[in-house]
């Protein structure tokens, strides 16, 4: 069980896998940049591979540990279920966003850009902002439902909404209030612009909260399932 696992490991975990998601998240989109000549839709598969592929391999790896949230939004609605202390929540929290600022400022370092950085792509209006409530109430809803019919299919699951919610979402799918401010911090592909962070990261919570409401009417009472093996995301 993940509550038996020192918090120290556990917060361990969510910073490495962090650390790895937002690398891949930020220089998958330099590459896919770098490489497809100006074509976004290529660029933005790119990512969305890159990015599905690595939430599997860190869920898979990580999951066992500390659940693999990488993401504030699910390690919230794991403390109101009940599944994590506050306090643990907390240290997640804390870990997922510095750790993951870190990941970004490998992404840069390795391709040979300024470290810090703040972006300048705008990424504002209602469409968006219910684009990003919807990817976050579907990857909630995913990871609840999933946890409690199929545990073992979590990671595949998880991955597979994502790399979806990559297209199908006006917003691409960012679904991570750490993931959102890090890339703030890019002025790469996979930026978003400081100003427009809180209405996104609003989105974000609202959507997260609604599928955990939703989870519990649908999924009823009967889980006796943690909220593990969870990961965010988020995409270009």
């Amino acid at each position: 069980m993940i509550d038996t696992v020192p918090l120290a490991r556990r917060t361990a975990a969510e910073g490495l896998g962090a650390f790895f998601l937002f690398a891949t998240v930020i220089g998958s989109g330099i590459m896919a940049q770098n490489l497809s000549a100006g074509n976004e839709a290529v660029a933005l598969l790119a990512n969305t591979i890159a990015t599905g592929a690595i939430l599997f391999v860190l869920i898979t790896m990580l999951g066992p540990i500390s659940g693999a949230h990488m993401n504030p939004a699910v390690t919230l609605v794991a403390a109101l279920r009940r599944d994590l202390a506050w306090h643990d929540a907390a240290a997640y929290a804390a870990a997922q966003l510095a750790f993951g600022v870190v990941g970004a400022w490998a992404a840069h370092l390795m391709f040979d850009l300024s470290t810090l950085q703040l972006s300048v792509k705008a990424r504002t209006g209602l469409g968006q902002w219910i684009g990003e409530g919807v990817a976050t109430f579907g990857l909630v809803l995913t990871i609840l439902g999933t946890v409690r019919y199929r545990p073992q299919a979590v990671a595949a699951s998880v991955a597979l909404y994502i790399m979806a919610a990559y297209w199908f979402t006006s917003s691409t799918s960012f679904a991570n209030p750490a993931i959102t401010v890090a890339r703030s911090l890019s002025d790469t592909f996979a930026g978003i612009a400081p100003r427009d962070v809180p209405q996104f990261v609003m989105g974000q919570l609202v959507g997260a909260l609604a599928a955990a409401w939703v989870a519990s009417l649908l999924f009823q009472q009967d889980d006796q399932h943690p909220t593990a093996a969870v990961g965010n995301s988020d995409a270009h």
